[in-house]
């Protein structure tokens, strides 16, 4: 019986894969010095550990966003193919990040584990070690508030490696999904930008009749639910200070189609349309608009171009808040019904690309951890 194959593969390929560990079939260096202050304009390429968190969200790195200018003559320089991973992080699954890098001779900074293979193709093993192998990895890093590993643990992590025509035919399919991910999120990332300045537009040439937002609106503060309560889902959502619910729970306290308003917190002044019923917490408010002459979706519009004025509003440095009597000042501009209705469509239908384009992206991440879960063992 066959045993060491994955359960999806391409055809013509039958030969077992051969289990080894990253210290049989590879050597392991670290990365020294570069800061990020020591980042510049111009100088010799370069990585840094924390970039493959931020700048690089794919498994293979074939173009270098930093450079600096400093003496690079006992610093280490990449080998086409050289798998890198941090050696520290705030957590054991964040550290499981292991990037490919296709260009001899990038400055590798310190922090880095740099795993050189000899005779295997580095972007399969990056999309390996950040698939089936990245809880084998985070099981074998070593601390809590910052979590570390050490080349000797990679070592002995255990992997799974078939013919290398077998590792670049994978790779073949996996790159071509992540330069789709790649443009999708760049299709995104255009749309906001032009939703923005489309929001600029409409609301710099609105006129209209000038009122603080508690003449329109009552500011409602929600009611504190105890963590004991809350579940990891559920029927309706938890909106507390945060972007994202802080969980779930059995029934609501607002319903749907209410504008709310993050009170505390470090997301303090987030503006957020809610489509369904949900559970206003102690670090939200919400809106019940009292004013006749006023469109709720045209107020969360306007209130939305202003985040980061009401954001601005945030007292406090430990927990900032937003004052309900600041916020209560806040100057509303309405303009006629009937432009309230031209702006809602325009905004809205920018809104609805913008969901069903993330939605897009969402399912292509999906394709590729179905994938990672299924072409590897």
């Amino acid at each position: 019986n066959i045993t060491n194959v994955p359960p999806l593969r391409f055809p013509g390929f039958t030969e077992e894969w051969k289990e080894t560990t990253i210290g049989d079939v590879a050597k392991i260096e670290k990365g020294n010095g570069i800061s990020k202050t020591q980042l510049s304009d111009e100088g010799e390429e370069c990585i840094l550990y924390g970039e493959l968190y931020t700048k690089y969200k794919s498994e293979i790195i074939d173009e270098v966003h930093s450079k600096t200018g400093i003496d690079s003559t006992k610093l280490t320089r990449s080998h086409v193919n050289d798998v890198i991973i941090p050696c520290s992080g705030e957590t054991a699954e964040d550290i499981a990040t292991a990037r490919c890098v296709k260009k001899d001779g990038i400055l590798l900074g310190g922090d880095l584990n740099i795993i050189r293979f000899d005779r295997q193709d580095g972007s399969f093993m990056s999309y390996q070690l950040n698939g089936k192998r990245k809880y084998d990895i985070a099981r074998v890093a070593q601390g809590v508030s910052v979590v570390h590993l050490y080349p000797d643990h990679l070592k002995s992590v255990k992997i799974y490696l078939p013919q290398l025509e077998e590792q670049q035919t994978i790779v073949k399919l996996l790159s071509l999904i992540d330069e789709r991910i790649a443009a999708q999120n760049k299709i995104i990332e255009d749309l906001k930008k032009l939703k923005s300045a489309i929001y600029d537009k409409v609301f710099k040439s609105i006129k209209g009749v000038k009122l603080p937002l508690e003449n329109v609106a009552d500011i409602i503060k929600g009611k504190q639910l105890n963590g004991e309560f809350l579940m990891e889902s559920g029927s309706y959502y938890v909106m507390n200070g945060g972007i994202e619910p802080s969980g779930y729970y059995h029934t609501f306290n607002i319903s749907s189609n209410t504008i709310s308003i993050s009170e505390g917190g470090n997301s303090c002044g987030y503006i957020q349309w809610n489509d369904t019923p949900f559970w206003s917490g102690g670090h939200c408010y919400t809106l019940n608009i009292k004013d006749t002459s006023i469109e709720d979706k045209y107020l969360y519009h306007f209130l939305k171009w202003r985040e980061a004025d009401i954001m601005k509003l945030r007292i406090g440095t430990g927990l900032p808040n937003i004052q309900k009597k600041d916020l209560a000042r806040f100057t509303i501009e309405i303009p006629t019904s009937s432009l309230q209705t031209k702006i809602i469509c325009l905004l809205d239908f920018y809104n609805a690309k913008i969901e069903n384009e993330t939605y897009v992206l969402e399912l292509y991440n999906r394709q590729k951890l179905y994938l990672l879960s299924q072409m590897f063992i």
